[in-house]
């Protein structure tokens, strides 16, 4: 696909993708950019097209392999012409899209989409990048709880998680655990100057914690601004320039503000609440991974990136991932597949 042609909207994707030998031609494009296509099998670049089973055949190896192979698609019987519609709507999507409007929108089955939705998860997910920062370079860092408000819970759970708090022996001293017990703690770094967000779940809001995923993420010497909760005290200073707002008094104190973390969790928990519903801490991570690539690929005046632009930068992003419906659910243990 030349860049004249890209669709820019739903509807000429739609159009677009219609076709399944366009669609071939799109992932093919943007897994091999350099054009010449590399056998999954043995890695041999000898593979020629054949027309009529609309895959290709290695002449090293004798193999055949469709473009599915060795990526998030692979072994799908869902067409590519409903797979790209699946994947704009999802990178696109400010508050996500559940596997309910995938259902009714493409007609398949609604455990096919929870399963479709998840796969393009994995694509949309990206190596943790290395450190960043250094002296004048400035971050926030925060963290929020995700789950179930109880309100909304069911009478019986209600009572399970209270007897659960009630437990505790110094109800002042595990105060922060007990009052989230039924919720999973996230950590969030932003990086101000890329203007780009890593967010991960962590086991607990504990000094040790927090401080290990900041050193790992930021260069010492960066300017790290945080809230006053008890974990940044005096843990942060030995190392970054560490300042605090007290959101008592205030919620901005001239450039020291966690405001633009405050934005992604609130982008986070309107997916979560209003569109998912429901999502298990054993998956939390994945949801995390499909808020952040949108976060970090949203249009700016810098970067003025498109739906089309978020799109293709998913596309190219599927190869070297897989992930099967076992390992999804926990029955198995997850592989990674081997690189080509």
């Amino acid at each position: 696909m030349e860049s004249n042609e890209n669709p820019k909207t739903l509807q000429s994707a739609i159009q677009y993708f219609s076709d399944e030998l366009r669609c071939i031609d799109a992932v093919a494009r943007m897994r091999w950019m350099d054009g010449v296509i590399v056998c999954p099998h043995c890695e041999g670049k000898g593979a020629y097209w054949i027309k009529t089973q609309k895959r290709w055949k290695c002449r090293e190896c004798r193999e055949q392999f469709s473009v599915k192979v060795g990526t998030v698609f692979e072994d799908s019987p869902i067409p590519l012409s409903k797979w790209l519609p699946a994947l704009w709507l999802l990178t696109n999507c400010k508050n996500g899209v559940s596997s309910w409007e995938i259902h009714r929108a493409l007609g398949v089955t609604q455990k096919t989409a929870w399963f479709m939705l998840h796969r393009l998860r994995l694509a949309m997910g990206c190596p943790e990048p290395p450190k960043s920062g250094g002296p004048g370079c400035e971050f926030e860092v925060d963290e929020t709880f995700v789950g179930a408000k109880a309100k909304n819970m069911h009478k019986s759970r209600k009572i399970r998680f209270q007897n659960l708090r009630n437990e505790v022996a110094d109800w002042k001293a595990g105060a922060l655990k007990t009052r989230y017990l039924n919720k999973t703690p996230v950590m969030g770094i932003l990086d101000r100057e890329q203007r780009k967000v890593r967010a991960t779940v962590v086991p607990a809001i504990k000094r040790e914690t927090l401080q290990a995923q900041i050193l790992k993420a930021i260069e010492r010497g960066s300017n790290i601004y945080t809230d006053e909760a008890v974990f940044y005290n005096n843990a942060l200073s030995a190392h970054y320039v560490h300042e605090m707002v007290n959101h008592l008094q205030g919620y901005v104190n001239g450039h020291v503000h966690t405001n633009g973390l405050e934005n992604f969790w609130s982008l986070l928990k309107r997916g979560l609440h209003g569109t998912y519903v429901a999502v298990e801490p054993f998956h939390l991570f994945r949801y995390l991974d499909e808020a952040m690539f949108r976060y970090n690929n949203r249009a700016t005046r810098e970067n003025p990136l498109n739906d089309s632009d978020r799109f293709l930068l998913a596309l190219s992003q599927v190869a070297g991932k897989r992930i099967t419906y076992k390992e999804l659910t926990g029955k198995t243990e997850a592989t990674t597949p081997e690189p080509f």
